[in-house]
């Protein structure tokens, strides 16, 4: 096999393969630090031997045996080999061919379990969400040091000591590797959910850098919520987060103009939308609604979303439905920046002076401060209003807050669009 083919086919079986096999290592080793390690060992031993061998059948087999051994000959070094081999499996010890196939059938059988409490430890309140973000997109979307740092505009070295510094916080912790029960499971999942969204958010509309879209990190906040929603199909607002995920992902391609430019929602051309991706969206609304409880916050957004995605033109949206549902959503999260979308709804319903009292009023919040959506916003309904000097101003300051610099460019046109109105 040619080596750049084979170094290709590797990455992918990588992006497969490593959250399971770094999860088994895990619960076998109690140090997800650890593990990490080990796995990345066996991701060099198929990088050398893979080229001149080929691909097994079975490579995440392969790499798990690799692993394994590696682990193995760690804790013989430490002195602990009887205990050890004897959780890990004493057999391993005498085989001498990775190709060999050891008895995976209990590691297996695990599988799920595994996963799921690495999802759990890797997104862990001790951590900050930086490092929750980090470790997760690390351990489990298979991404190197260098993807996540490129991904989010910092240096590797930053990425790189966010993940090591959580590593050992969750050792020094003395984190368990388990599934949280009771309440503490409500509000663990919490903590997962926000950091697979913040992921996604990063990627449908970046916070910096000469990009409006970082695609990639959209589809692996996706890949992460579809395999939390196999974990724990019971849980609600799971399929509330990958509904919202599915159907704002299904506008990327008409989000993005010839040249990377943004188009808004309301330009966009709808035709370009995914069929495909706003089905899985609504199926997995319709899932969540079918649970038991009442809707949270993701399952309200991915309803709002849901009037949009039916909405074959931006005239047949239902905005009296979305605004009420921004309501409801506010009395669960009482936030202004939900407050600001509310006023957006409710000027489209009934009219821009409506939605302008509000933002008005939300003008005088200090979180709001530099946020550079609040003067978008008040610039929009100026403009609708006539008041073409005053949005002029508005949206001249909410380019100097973005940092997106496709963004800046959006929000400058407008405010030369509106200087020439006012004259």
């Amino acid at each position: 096999m040619a080596t750049l083919e084979a170094h290709r086919t590797i990455d992918a079986v990588w992006r497969i393969e490593s959250a399971r096999l770094i999860a088994g290592l895990t619960r076998m080793v109690h140090d997800v630090g650890l593990a990490e390690e080990l796995a990345q060992d066996a991701l060099v031993a198929a990088l050398e031997q893979w080229p001149e061998s080929g691909v097994p059948d079975n490579p995440g087999a392969w790499l798990m045996a690799i692993a394994k051994r590696r682990a193995i000959d760690q804790f013989r070094r430490r002195e602990t080999l009887e205990r050890k081999v004897e959780e890990i499996g004493r057999d391993l010890e005498t085989r001498h061919a990775p190709s060999a196939e050891p008895d995976f059938d209990a590691i297996d059988s695990n599988i799920s379990d595994d996963m799921l409490r690495l999802v759990f430890i890797s997104c862990h309140p001790v951590l900050s969400t930086e490092a929750r973000v980090a470790l997760t997109l690390r351990l489990l979307g298979g991404l190197t040091t260098e993807e996540i740092a490129r991904a989010f505009l910092v240096p590797d070295s930053t990425i790189s000591q966010r993940i090591v510094r959580a590593k050992r916080t969750l050792a020094q912790k003395k984190i368990p590797f388990e599934v949280p029960s009771g309440d503490e499971l409500t509000s663990r999942l919490s903590s997962v959910l926000e950091v697979v969204y913040l992921v996604f958010n990063e990627g449908y509309s970046a916070t910096g850098g000469s990009d409006w879209m970082r695609p990639t990190l959209c589809e692996d906040a996706l890949r992460l919520g579809r395999i939390l929603a196999e974990l724990v199909p019971r849980e609600r607002e799971v399929h509330g987060l990958v509904s919202l995920m599915e159907i704002q992902a299904s506008r990327a391609r008409a989000r993005l103009g010839p040249d990377g430019e943004p188009v808004l929602l309301f330009d966009q051309d709808r035709a370009r939308w995914d069929r495909l991706l706003i089905r899985r969206g609504l199926a997995a609304l319709d899932r969540a609604a079918a649970l038991p409880g009442e809707a949270g916050p993701y399952e309200l957004q991915a309803a709002i979303a849901a009037c949009h995605a039916r909405a074959r033109t931006p005239e047949e949206t239902d905005w009296a439905r979305i605004a009420a549902r921004y309501a409801r959503l506010v009395q669960l999260v009482p936030s202004p920046v939900i407050e600001l979308n509310r006023a957006v709804a409710l000027s489209m319903a009934f009219g821009p002076e409506i939605g302008l009292e509000i933002v008005d009023e939300l003008n005088q919040e200090p979180s709001l401060k530099n946020y550079h959506l609040l003067p978008s916003v008040r610039g929009d309904l100026l403009a609708k209003l006539d008041r073409h000097a005053e949005a002029r101003d508005e949206f001249s300051r909410a380019a100097g807050l973005t940092r997106n610099e496709r963004e800046r460019t959006l929000l400058l046109a407008r405010a030369e669009e509106s200087a020439a109105a006012a004259h």
